[in-house]
């Protein structure tokens, strides 16, 4: 009997696709629609982000256009913007608003790596916890005679295969993340 590793595996999918919503959220110098995925508005008695208010569109590389559906939810938005201190600049005009991206300074640049690095740091812990639970469950198996020790040898081998292919690709999200930041 061979280990099922689809939980596992699950998991770790789970662990990379919310790293890679993370970190699409670090500012970089360039405009980035996702960046305002995690700032809501007050509407319809309820929190909303803004997408689902407003049409969002990229007039430059330093710059978005947001188009709220109804005009009175302008101002809000304008107000989320200016608490969630990103860093940006909001200013309003007859059509919607517009949102400009400063450039980094070094010193942005150097925090925002720091953050992005603390995220991964996140993720490869979440991978280490999955693989203790799945390597622990493996140990259980074994023991209570469901699988010999060959295939507990193999099934964790095995684990720790997945769990290098899960931290191999967190680290390319996480280099690809910096190297954004950092502007090269």
């Amino acid at each position: 009997m061979s280990y099922d590793f689809s939980g596992f595996k699950k998991k770790t999918e789970g662990v990379k696709e919310h790293l890679g919503k993370e970190l699409s959220t670090i500012h970089t110098g360039r405009a980035n629609v996702a960046l305002l995925d995690m700032v809501s508005i007050e509407s319809y008695g309820a929190r909303l982000a803004i997408p689902h208010v407003a049409t969002i569109t990229s007039e430059d590389a330093r710059t978005l256009r947001i188009v709220p559906w109804e005009k009175s939810n302008g101002k809000e938005i304008e107000r989320a913007i200016n608490e969630a201190n990103l860093g940006l600049s909001v200013s309003a005009d007859d059509s919607g608003l517009r949102v400009s991206f400063p450039p980094l300074t070094t010193e942005r640049r150097i925090a925002f790596t720091k953050i992005a690095r603390d995220k991964v740091e996140e993720a490869r812990i979440a991978v280490r916890n999955e693989r203790e639970k799945t390597k622990n469950d493996i140990i259980a198996k074994e023991r209570d005679n469901e699988m010999s020790i060959d295939e507990k040898k193999i099934a964790l081998e095995t684990l720790q295969k997945l769990v290098d292919d899960a931290n191999s690709a967190i680290d390319v999200l996480g280099e690809k993340k910096e190297k954004e930041i950092l502007g090269e």
